[in-house]
């Protein structure tokens, strides 16, 4: 049995049932949310777990009114919630009814169907979370680099990280894919055909890191430009795909004005493009743009409230993040050298944007400047700044 890793996330979930009816967690398939309901419904007398995937359970619910008043001083747990939709009325009014914080826990694989009733049919009644996969800080408190590469080669989810050996990591990942695109993606609502999907899915793996031209991809794919952005929408409903969208400042420069696409946990990224062991990454074209990737996972869900881009003009100057809350403003450069180097592009960004605050994260043991306003740290180093940054 694999062991239980606690979640960061936890204890604010804890502390918004005791401030609203229910809570929403959100995330892709297979990424701990049930096992971190469990772990939170397991510390609260009388609570009820109903997994939505097993027709006992369903048939629980055939008269829910009358299940929920049953159960009407208890926690309730609903799982995969996208199964049964109708129940989003009867929940809006048993909220309503009982009028008391601690409700109910709704967990669901995002569906275009999820959070349009979500959103809509219990506005001001719940507080949605988004749970990733692993992060570095969930699973070690040791800052050693062995920890993170396995993270950053296996990815963050569980059976991945948690696997045997990397054998073992990689067939869970390729049975992942597979099926997330015969069963998952038409049971959340999706009509594209699994081989399309699949091709797609790939040939974004092989974009990784790059601008998305809608145009020269539905070329490639004979389709519209149009379709390419529905595909593109559809995979970042379901969390496995992140749209970065570019920084326009107010300057006389030629800025990018495309977003750049990334594969969202490294580990499906690399299954995507057959790379099984750390030799082999090392050696491929997408080493640089998973590193990057894998930054940006694990720094992104930490600091929701800000807003997240990257900065590219028509001439090359660029950085890989920018982020921005109120007055404040952080820059990123990710190297996947333990001996990073920046290109006169980098320094032309910093100042282009008269940025103060620069990291250069890498995957080296130890913090260093460079320069007044640019500093080389690992990961941990940023992720502890941001925190600060938050508090």
């Amino acid at each position: 049995m694999q062991p239980y890793l606690p979640r960061l996330i936890t204890t604010k979930i804890e502390q918004k049932l005791q401030q609203m009816p229910g809570v929403v967690i959100l995330g892709p398939r297979q990424c701990g949310k049930s096992t971190l309901a469990k772990a939170i419904i397991s510390t609260i007398k009388g609570a009820v777990y109903v997994d939505l995937e097993r027709p006992s359970d369903v048939n629980k619910l055939q008269d829910p009114e009358a299940f929920f008043t049953l159960n009407r001083d208890h926690l309730i747990c609903l799982d995969e919630i996208q199964r049964v939709p109708e129940l989003f009325p009867v929940l809006r009014s048993v909220m309503d009814e009982n009028k008391r914080n601690g409700q109910f826990i709704i967990l669901g694989s995002a569906s275009p169907d999820l959070i349009q009733q979500s959103s809509e049919t219990l506005a001001g009644r719940i507080a949605s979370f988004e749970l990733t996969p692993f992060l570095i800080k969930e699973v070690s408190d040791e800052r050693n680099i062995q920890t993170l590469r396995r993270l950053w080669l296996r990815g963050g989810f569980p059976r991945s990280y948690l696997a045997a050996n990397e054998h073992q990591s990689f067939e869970w990942r390729l049975d992942f894919i597979r099926t997330f695109l015969e069963r998952d993606i038409p049971q959340l609502g999706f009509r594209t055909p699994a081989k399309t999907m699949e091709r797609f899915w790939s040939m974004c793996a092989h974009l990784h890191g790059q601008l998305l031209n809608s145009s020269k991809l539905g070329e490639s794919m004979g389709v519209s430009h149009h379709t390419i952005r529905s595909y593109v929408d559809m995979l970042e409903q379901v969390f496995v795909l992140r749209v970065l969208r570019p920084y326009e400042p107010n300057l006389k420069k030629r800025i990018v004005k495309a977003p750049k696409i990334y594969i969202r946990d490294s580990g499906l990224l690399h299954a995507l493009l057959g790379i099984e062991s750390h030799n082999d990454l090392l050696g491929h074209p997408v080493y640089g743009a998973s590193w990057e990737v894998f930054v940006l996972e694990h720094i992104l869900p930490l600091v929701p409230a800000w807003k997240a881009s990257f900065y590219r003009t028509s001439s090359g100057v660029e950085i890989d993040l920018i982020l921005e809350k109120g007055p404040h403003r952080i820059a990123v450069e990710c190297k996947g050298s333990t001996a990073p180097q920046v290109q006169q592009g980098f320094w032309n960004a910093v100042d282009d944007l008269a940025l103060h605050d620069v990291w250069i994260i890498a995957p080296v043991k130890e913090a260093y400047p460079i320069e007044q306003r640019v500093r080389v740290a690992p990961l941990h180093h940023l992720i502890e700044h941001l925190i600060a940054q938050k508090g």
